[in-house]
């Protein structure tokens, strides 16, 4: 598939058109911008070869609708784990965004004023740390742009009213509840990891062991009977665009996050898939370990790719649920988890859908730290984990040395420093060592 990007400048309005292979003359652009002749001072065109498998909109289409049936709107009450709640507390989140930010900077403002004036005029006349205040709710004012066209586009895409929203809104708030702040602060930053210069350092540690191994797996691949890959806890999508780069891959995402999908969604809308087309100020929030002021004030642009809303299908939902079809089962070839496996309240639950999902010779690819989240039932050590794999169906493969040292003696595992959602331009780093490794299933 090819399409074409027309990018309008026309005074102070934007206009996106996603055409496919026909290149409008001047008139029937004016024509579809406003019905007579306007002057247009820019346009940027993009072309994006797909690297799409044939069928992949129909399966777009389809997943789509089957999303819109999950979320339509009960009888009586939203229960607290319904995707359409869900989805409304994320777009909570983003459409408070300017408030909260501005409650955090309030608090910080009002500490700064509790000095005694003579440390103050000190400061003022040294560091100016009133302007710095004042500049940091200028950005915040900026970063609130883009979460409102990140909660405009959701509504579109998945067929909210404005007025379902602000009803939501007003009954969590009356309740003496907030927005979520730190789940809608990870979706930004990780348009940083997923999506911009500054990941690179985090992209680079663990993504070409992964994009190399599926390579040499697969080495002949055709792009009318693709390779079926799918990513469990893909995020904001970045390895599995890269992976459907590679051709020949028929690449499924999937991610429980809201805050992560409604953030993906626009990523991968006309408006903001376009290269540099977006910048925040991601690092207004974290003011402890910045070596300047500009560097907490620093604005990133994303995406530094264009990205093809086309080459990647997105299942939303919990993975040990969003995967029952009996076509689901035995059906990819690969299952890749980069940073994934930690996240579940049940690892072994985690294991086991891997393994059904698979094909009998299908390959699992891990890269990741051990860091259990939320209230998990079981919390393994690396080698329980690999018995358990192996005792449920798995069988370890040899790995290339390249992807680490050895991590347990005698077992197929290697470990890789992978540093994770940091700045490396501060005077902090965190970073995991990230196991990796390669199983089939029996």
């Amino acid at each position: 598939m090819i399409s074409t990007r027309y990018w309008f400048h026309i005074g102070a309005i934007t206009a996106t058109l996603l055409l496919a292979l026909i290149l409008p003359d001047r008139k029937s652009i004016f024509g579809f911008l406003a019905g007579e002749e306007i002057e247009i001072s820019k346009i940027v065109v993009e072309t994006v070869v797909s690297s799409a498998p044939p069928g992949t909109v129909d399966r777009h289409q389809e997943e789509k609708q089957f999303l819109l049936q999950r979320l339509r709107r009960p009888n009586g009450e939203l229960s607290q784990y319904h995707p359409r709640r869900r989805l409304l507390a994320a777009l909570h989140g983003f459409y408070r965004y300017a408030t909260i930010a501005m409650n955090d900077l309030n608090t910080i403002s009002t500490r700064y004023k509790s000095l005694p004036d003579n440390q103050k005029r000190l400061i003022e006349l040294t560091v100016k740390y009133d302007e710095k205040i004042r500049q940091t709710e200028r950005l915040i004012k900026k970063n609130d742009v883009i979460a409102q066209k990140i909660v405009d586009h959701a509504l579109e895409f998945y067929g909210v009213e404005f007025s379902e929203l602000q009803k939501f809104v007003h009954d969590v708030e009356s309740s003496g509840q907030s927005a979520e702040r730190v789940s809608v602060s990870q979706a930004l930053k990780h348009y940083i990891r997923d999506w911009a210069p500054e990941g690179e350092h985090e992209r680079i540690s663990t993504f070409p062991h992964i994009l190399n191994t599926l390579e040499k797996l697969y080495p002949k691949r055709d792009r009318a009977n693709p390779v079926r890959v799918l990513l469990p806890g893909s995020g904001l999508g970045r390895l599995a665009h890269d992976i459907a780069d590679l051709q020949g891959f028929e690449v499924t995402a999937n991610e429980w996050s809201m805050y992560m999908n409604v953030a993906y969604r626009y990523i991968t809308s006309p408006g903001g898939s376009l290269a540099n087309s977006s910048t925040i100020y991601p690092y207004i929030d974290w003011w402890s370990h910045q070596p300047t002021t500009a560097e907490l004030h620093r604005p990133i642009t994303f995406p530094v790719v264009p990205v093809d809303p086309h080459s990647v299908v997105l299942v939303e939902g919990d993975f040990t649920t969003a995967f029952k079809k009996p076509s689901d089962q035995g059906r990819f070839d690969a299952v890749v988890t980069l940073f994934f496996i930690d996240t579940a309240r049940n690892i072994v639950t985690y294991i086991e859908t891997i393994h059904q999902l698979l094909k009998p010779g299908g390959v699992w690819i891990n890269l990741g730290p051990l860091l259990y989240g939320s209230s998990p039932v079981i919390q393994l050590s690396l080698d329980e984990i690999i018995d358990i794999s192996e005792a449920v169906g798995f069988d370890l493969q040899d790995t290339d040395p390249q992807c680490g040292d050895i991590s347990l003696p005698g077992r197929k595992v290697r470990q890789m420093e992978a540093p994770y959602g940091f700045n490396k331009d501060t005077l902090s780093k965190n970073a995991y060592w990230a196991q990796f490794w390669v199983a089939t299933r029996r």
